[in-house]
Parts: C-alpha cells; sequence; structure tokens
C-alpha cells in the first residue's frame, strides 16, 4: 500500500492531538520530578521499600483502573501489593489492609468522598499513606503522610473532561516508583522468573537448559571423522550442523550447511571433518537465561548454539526450537 502525500485524515489529526497532550503531562510530571516533586518521591519509595507489609493501591473510576496496573506492576517487580476499590473498602474490605501495610491512594481531585472511609482507617491505625493528586491541599492530600502532587496539565479530551492526560500520569509515576524500589533491591530477571511464568515473559526468562536438545539428539561426531558421516548425522538430527568433539568430549568445531557449501568439491565427502569445521564454535551454559542466549544468536547472526558445562558438550539449541517454543 502506497503511502499518501494528501492531508492526514481527520482521525489521524486527532490522534496526534491526543498523543501530543499526553507527551505534554509526561514532560511535566519529568520537570516536576526534577523539581518540587523530587523529595516526596523519594520519601515515598523508601517508605515503601522500609515497610513490613504490602502496598495497598487504591482508587475510583479511572484512578481506579490505573491503581490495578499499579499493583500488578509493584508485585511482579519484587513489591508485594494488591488492589482494594475505594468504594468496596467500607464494606468489609478494610480488613486486608493491616498496620504492616502502606496505602497509596489515587484520585486525580483529591475530594472524592468515598475515599473519606479509607483516610479514617488509615489514620485510626497510623497506617502511612502516600497521595497520588493533582491538589495537595485537597482532603485527601491533607490527610495524606506524603503527597506527590502531579502537574494540572490538559486532558486530551477537547472538553478537558474525560481524564486522559491525568490517568496517563498517573500510570507513569506508578512505573516510576515500582522501576524505582526494582532498582534499589537488585531486583533481577531471575527473581522476576518467579513471579511472571507464564507467557512470552515466562518463555524468555527460562533457561538454555529448557530448550536445548540432549543425549541422543545432539548431531556430535569425533575428530577424524570423514565427512560423508557427518553429512549422514547433520541429515539424520535435522539441524542443519553436526557438532565435532575431541576424545575429552569437548566442543572442538561445528559444520553447518553454510560450511557445506563453501567447501564444496569433489572429494568433500572423503575429507575428513577437521578440514572442513569450523574452528572454536560459540557455546553457552546451560544456566544461561532464554533472554541472553537469543542476544548472543542476534548478535553473531547464527541458528545454533553448543551448549556445554564444565567444557563438555551437554546439549544443542537451534533457533527453530526457540521459535516453536514462543521465545525468539
Amino acid at each position: 500500500m502506497t503511502q499518501s502525500s494528501g492531508p492526514a485524515p481527520a482521525s489521524v489529526e486527532s490522534a496526534l492531538r491526543t498523543l501530543e497532550a499526553e507527551s505534554g503531562g509526561l514532560n511535566a510530571l519529568a520537570a516536576a520530578l526534577r523539581g518540587p516533586l523530587c523529595q516526596a518521591f523519594a520519601r515515598a519509595v523508601d517508605l515503601i521499600r522500609n515497610a513490613k507489609g504490602r502496598v495497598i493501591v487504591t482508587g475510583l473510576g479511572k484512578s481506579g483502573h490505573m491503581a490495578r496496573k499499579i499493583a500488578a506492576t509493584l508485585a511482579s517487580t519484587g513489591t508485594p501489593a494488591f488492589f482494594v476499590h475505594t468504594a468496596e473498602a467500607g464494606h468489609g474490605d478494610l480488613g486486608m489492609i493491616t498496620t504492616d501495610d502502606v496505602i497509596m491512594a489515587l484520585s486525580w481531585s483529591g475530594e472524592q468522598p468515598e475515599m473519606k472511609t479509607l483516610v479514617n482507617y488509615s489514620a485510626r491505625f497510623a497506617i502511612p499513606m502516600i497521595a497520588v493528586t493533582s491538589n495537595a491541599a485537597s482532603s485527601l492530600g491533607q490527610a495524606a503522610d506524603i503527597v506527590i502532587e502531579l502537574p494540572k496539565a490538559r486532558e486530551a479530551c477537547p472538553h478537558n473532561l474525560a481524564p486522559t492526560t491525568s490517568t496517563m500520569m498517573q500510570v507513569a509515576i506508578g512505573d516510576a516508583i515500582a522501576i524505582a524500589l526494582l532498582e534499589s533491591r537488585g531486583f533481577t530477571a531471575l527473581e522476576f522468573a518467579h513471579f511472571h511464568p507464564g507467557g512470552k515473559l515466562g518463555a524468555m526468562l527460562k533457561f538454555v537448559r529448557d530448550y536445548m536438545r540432549t543425549g541422543a539428539e545432539i548431531p556430535v561426531k569425533p575428530l577424524g571423522t570423514k565427512m560423508s558421516d557427518a553429512v549422514v548425522e547433520m541429515s539424520a538430527k535435522g539441524l542443519g550442523c553436526v557438532c565435532i568433539v575431541n576424545a575429552a568430549n569437548e566442543a572442538v568445531g561445528i559444520i553447518t550447511d553454510g560450511d557445506l557449501r563453501r567447501h564444496m568439491r569433489p572429494d568433500l565427502l572423503t575429507a575428513l571433518v577437521d578440514e572442513i569445521m569450523t574452528r572454536k564454535p560459540k557455546t553457552v551454559p546451560p544456566s544461561m537465561l532464554a533472554t541472553e542466549m537469543i542476544e548472543v544468536l542476534n548478535t553473531r547472526k547464527i541458528t545454533t548454539l553448543v551448549v556445554t558445562e564444565a567444557n563438555k558438550v551437554v546439549g544443542i539449541v537451534h533457533l527453530h526450537d526457540l521459535l516453536r517454543a514462543g521465545v525468539a
């Protein structure tokens, strides 16, 4: 489809205005973090990091939707957290909140009547509260221990009514808090894998050992093998390669389909693998993360990796296996 050189459709112009408005809100938020919001943000991160309990993220309406997302992000990055609906809190859900917890309350205006129950509960049991609002002077702001006051940026909505820019800033500050906590704790990809074993992310956080072929599935031949035997091994195992090992079962070379093409000659099949192989093949340990393994494949522009442990060949990984697993 060719790109039109005429004016952009009205819907595209509208989309661009929305993105510009929301980008403006994020820029204003970044400027605030470099200035008046700096100390409050740092105090909020310290409060959460040192808490014995969990982060209770709460909100109502669109702020409630953002609060759910923030709670999920915190929980998956090493900070125990869950969402409590502001209106439901007064109907039994206050029992979910303990004195060891920290409450993070989202309200753009800071004047939602439903928030009063949580505010009173926080004060009664001395549960610290972080308010994320655009109005530090609001009822919520006045009651909170720490106020993260978001800039009063214009909504993307042409009537300046529908929460758009404001919700973008709410979720952005939630992400910023989650990542600051992650980094301060030294939270690793391996720890992330414990909380996210499913989907493509979970697959990426598995190890080489989870995807490698082992035992009789490894295409392997010793030094001194005739190329005719090596080609039979390549064909039988279906990976387009054969690993060449020494007497100690250490990988000393690899022969791929590309090597066959580069060395095509009348006596190829009677030659020894020692002459044809690419020496010092790239190897990886079985304990390497799948994400790191894929980076090696992409950087070297290869499709196969030999897996070694204590210098011994223990497996082989092929790009096609990773594609089938949904990793690559």
